[in-house]
């Protein structure tokens, strides 16, 4: 029998799959609402890759829609305007190395524009696959049960943001390299995460957030070494590090910050000085949202954005629903058991039951729910937890039933949503939420409580459903076609 973590794979390339044939489809069946993106203006300085003008070239390039566009242009031309940095590096720089190696052979046949363009799909459907196997052993990790683990990876791989996965955008490397950071950081592989969470914040801005994952497990560790181990000095130097891995997080996304400011405000063309430069802090990315995009606290909030707001409603609900869900979990946590003994007990590695007891029984069945094996125990042992493994499944669906365990490891997951979701409603433009939203676990987590908790309505598990399905066919009518969806 295959693994579950195998059948996640299948699964969502399975789902690339379907999402490629119902874009294309579209495209053949309805014509682009805007087709001023097949124009491509060439280059401010000339480009010494060459590109072509037959109809397959052109119809490939047209694949490009919305801020996809931009990526492409960036790509192929480098950072021209001042908005164009509004789109991080960390793609247009990943579409350029797979044009200019794999894929190089193509670029005399369909020129190097239409190679942007399939390396962009093959990239981001391929990091998406990728992404969703992180995001099962990121879920086994957190939740401790892979039934529950799997139910959540099956609806992440059929997200209502699904059409951005499968296109130019930066949404599947950002999920890859968050979900594969962070699932590293929990495994204590630190050095991983730092890179990949680092690589995060180079493909969305909200990447940078990541580095709050190392500011927990650092007060945890610190904590542990302070009170448990009674090694202040050790518990300083915990601190220390996690602020500079923290620290190394931000850095890509700064980086590009000044690489801005030395383009425009240094070594620009402008006859007067823009305003963002002469600020204090010259930060170039908050001045292109609400310069260009209108984007700031309540600015959204008009009359005429209400469709808007409608459309965004969905995932909104679902993300207040799971930080409500979790916020009264872990509640419930801590009034059953005391900060000291939660706290040691992630640090170790163990369940909270199995730090309380030394009872074997407890202890193995923490292990067999955390899927940690010791191939050094004895043959009585290992038929105990034989037996032990037998109750697995029904262990794990007492847990999501009951909803009497909760790791104080998702907290940094819920203060992460909460503050994501407060941004999305009053800062952003709020139908941007489908997608800036639909790398969040917990989200998932919480979808898959309500489809098999006995105390939900079934309704609400098929409205889910339902949501789930009919935002993937718009998103391959809407967005394909360059009208508006998200």
């Amino acid at each position: 029998m295959a693994s579950p973590l195998a059948g996640v794979v299948r699964l969502a390339a399975a789902s690339r799959a379907l999402l490629l044939a119902l874009s294309l489809l579209s495209r053949l069946l309805f014509r682009p609402y805007d087709t001023s993106a097949s124009l491509h203006p060439p280059c401010l300085l000339p480009s010494p890759s060459p590109n072509s003008t037959t109809t397959a070239a052109n119809s490939i390039a047209s694949l490009a829609v919305w801020d996809g566009v931009h990526f492409l242009r960036a790509a192929e031309c480098g950072y021209e305007y001042e908005q164009s940095f509004a789109f991080l590096p960390l793609l247009p720089a990943s579409l350029n190395l797979l044009a200019r190696s794999v894929l190089a052979p193509l670029v005399p046949v369909l020129g190097y524009r239409a190679v942007l363009v399939v390396s962009g799909y093959v990239l981001n459907n391929v990091a998406f696959v990728a992404a969703a196997a992180y995001f099962y052993r990121l879920s086994v990790l957190i939740l401790k049960s892979p039934s529950a683990a799997y139910r959540a990876s099956v609806l992440f791989c059929f997200n209502p943001a699904s059409v951005f996965y499968s296109s130019l955008y930066s949404e599947s490397l950002y999920a890859l390299f968050s979900l594969g950071g962070v699932f590293y950081v929990f495994t204590g592989a630190n050095t991983i995460a730092m890179i990949m969470l680092a690589l995060s914040g180079s493909a969305r801005s909200n990447g940078a957030l990541n580095a709050g994952y190392f500011c927990f497990q650092a007060l945890l560790h610190a904590y542990d070494a302070a009170f448990q181990k009674k090694q202040p000095m050790l518990a300083v130097q915990v601190l220390v590090t996690g602020f500079l891995r923290s620290v190394f997080v931000f850095i890509p996304f700064f980086a590009f910050q000044a690489y801005g400011y030395l383009n425009i405000c240094l070594h620009g063309n402008m006859e007067e000085l823009r305003p963002w430069c002469k600020s204090k802090v010259p930060l170039l990315y908050g001045f292109i949202q609400s310069h260009y995009w209108g984007v700031g606290f309540l600015r959204y909030f008009q009359v005429k954005q209400l469709p808007n707001f409608l459309l965004a409603s969905p995932v909104l609900s679902l993300a207040v629903y799971s930080i409500v869900h979790y916020t009264k979990m872990l509640r419930q946590l801590f009034e059953s058991n005391s900060i000291h003994e939660l706290i040691v007990a992630t640090v170790e590695g163990r369940s909270i039951e199995a730090y309380k007891s030394s009872d074997v029984d407890t202890v193995l069945k923490s292990k067999v729910s955390t899927n940690v094996t010791n191939k050094a125990q004895g043959n009585a042992v290992a038929k105990r937890r034989k037996s032990v493994a037998t109750e697995t499944d029904s262990n794990d669906q007492i847990i999501e039933v009951n909803k009497d365990v909760c790791p104080i490891v998702v907290l940094p997951f819920i203060l992460h949503l909460a503050f994501m979701t407060f941004t999305a409603f009053f800062v952003m433009h709020v139908q941007v939420s489908t997608r800036f939203l639909s790398a969040s676990p917990p989200i998932y987590w919480a979808a898959s409580h309500i489809l098999v908790s006995p105390s939900s309505s079934k309704r609400w598990g098929n409205i889910i459903c339902a949501y789930f399905i009919a935002y993937i066919l718009l998103g391959s009518l809407l967005f394909s076609n360059f009208y508006p969806f998200t």
